[in-house]
């Protein structure tokens, strides 16, 4: 058991190290590229591009929760080691997502039909439904390649393999995209060659699988069912609605300038969620298979522990970003003369909004974990419906900031669910052990902010002045966040603090 936990350790630190590699370059993409499309082609085009991104992305309801499920059943035949069973597990959602696959073919189809009549009579009907189509290759290709791949690869806890086969992915299209639009090369040429490039992915996840663990669908049950294939669908409802209804709202009920301002403020917290779940990269394989194999305790110290890690971590980030969100995006816009993306309430309401879906990421993830979709689905309901209604409701009169109110109010609610549930029925303990924790995120965030109100920042707009107040504010929200942590929870604190540092001596020594 002793070696088995080293070897959970140490896959877990591999796939954070790797993670936060990829999120740094996700990060970097992510603001490079609708700078330049900004800079070369205009706000409007930006919005389209992110709308059309958006709509597309719809098709994974489709999906119906299925990853989720396909990962929760795997836990147990991996840790059993039953070839068979992992094989049918495979093989059914491979013939599930080739199917969405096909179905994605005539929801494109559609979406060129129907998306020119929704957004405003900018761009001619071929050049709008040119854009749908090429955007949409890399999904195409990814739910008919590799996404069984890539979920049999989570379940493993090897992320590290997908991290690194995406950021080489990433370097490529980000070098190829400066080249092209350094000669001068059209929107649909630019993301036809990423879209091509994001092909590889799919097809290096399927050949590495199938080779490493001679993976082969011979004597295959093909009457096999995964079991809760459908109580996963209000959970991925969810998630959906989470990441797209803003977007959709605002191409509905606003304009195309607005959809670009989103976009942009979306990118800082996309890259801090995408950078919070570095953290958690992995780590809801090492609970699936802690509670495959029944290990209560173990699993109650190791989720104290990641509560404290994780919660340090965000309090960091989410602190900062209140405060540096806004004059980020007046740095980043600064040429930018065809829209105005300096929104203060705006800025502080996203981040606040992404802050609470942060909070709840632990609980969610170790309840999916266990696979209590069923359990959980009405939360799920709940939560689109609130998110959508409110949202439509505030758009018209406040705009950007009715949309974010939306979500905010809807996360709140998942939010106090998630950490009821987890608490409750799977570590069995008193939920006052996680409202403890999080009451001292809101304290420490705070108290980061009333300091930072006294620091001594530069005014004057360029990036390097910037980085200088981004700085100082890391500065003083590392301070709180350790130092609060540390005290109010050491046993945990220290925990993950030797967990790191035992891994990384051992590294060193064999080294």
């Amino acid at each position: 058991i002793k070696n088995e936990e080293k070897m959970r350790s140490k896959r877990a630190i591999y796939n954070i190290f790797t993670n936060l590699l990829l999120q740094f370059i996700v990060i970097v993409y992510g603001f490079v590229v609708p700078k330049i499309i900004i800079s070369s082609y205009g706000s409007n085009v930006n919005g389209l591009v992110s709308s059309i991104t958006q709509f597309l992305a719809y098709i994974t309801l489709l999906e119906s929760g299925f990853g989720p499920v396909v990962k929760s059943a795997l836990y147990k035949p991996i840790a059993s080691n039953d070839n068979n069973m992992i094989k049918n597990i495979l093989k059914t959602s491979e013939n599930f997502f080739r199917k969405i696959a096909c179905i994605f073919i005539l929801y494109v189809l559609f979406l060129c039909l129907i998306y020119p009549l929704l957004v405003e009579k900018k761009f001619e009907w071929f050049y709008t439904i040119s854009l749908i189509i090429i955007i949409g290759i890399s999904t195409f290709a990814e739910y008919f390649f590799g996404m069984t791949y890539k979920l049999f690869l989570q379940s493993k806890q090897e992320n590290y393999i997908i991290s690194l086969i995406q950021i080489s992915t990433y370097v490529i299209s980000v070098i190829t995209i400066v080249f092209l639009v350094k000669v001068g090369s059209s929107i649909h040429i630019i993301k036809l060659m990423s879209g091509l490039i994001f092909i590889i992915r799919p097809l290096i996840q399927n050949w590495y699988v199938k080779s490493k663990y001679n993976i082969s669908f011979d004597g295959v049950d093909n009457k096999y069912v995964l079991k809760q294939k459908w109580d996963g669908f209000a959970q991925h409802i969810a998630a959906v609605i989470h990441d797209n209804t803003d977007f959709t709202v605002l191409t509905l009920f606003t304009t195309l300038i607005e959809v670009s301002v989103y976009s942009v403020y979306y990118l800082v917290v996309k890259g801090l969620k995408s950078f919070v779940q570095s953290f958690t990269g992995g780590i809801d394989a090492t609970f699936g298979d802690m509670i495959a194999k029944n290990e209560r305790d173990n699993l109650n110290k190791r989720f104290a522990m990641y509560e404290v890690l994780y919660n340090t971590i965000s309090t960091i980030l989410f602190s900062c970003s209140i405060l540096l969100i806004v004059p980020f995006v007046t740095v980043y816009t600064k040429n930018v003369t065809d829209a105005n993306y300096v929104r203060h309430l705006f800025g502080i309401l996203i981040v606040i909004s992404e802050y609470i879906w942060a909070i709840r990421l632990p609980y969610s993830s170790i309840t999916l974990a266990a696979g209590h979709f069923k359990e959980t689905r009405i939360g799920a309901w709940v939560e689109c419906i609130t998110n959508i209604v409110i949202s439509i409701i505030f758009v018209r009169k406040y705009g950007l900031v009715g949309v974010t109110i939306g979500t905010i109010v809807a996360m709140t609610i998942r939010t106090i669910e998630f950490v009821y549930h987890t608490n409750k029925y799977i570590l069995d303990r008193s939920i006052w052990e996680s409202v403890k924790k999080i009451m001292l995120v809101v304290v420490e965030t705070l108290i980061i902010i009333f300091i930072c109100k006294y620091l001594p920042y530069v005014d004057n707009i360029s990036y390097i002045n910037w980085i200088i107040n981004a700085l100082m504010t890391g500065i003083v929200a590392l301070i709180v966040a350790t130092s609060l942590n540390y005290l109010f929870f050491k046993k945990e604190f220290m925990d993950a603090f030797n967990m790191f540092k035992g891994i990384l001596t051992r590294k060193k020594a064999k080294v």
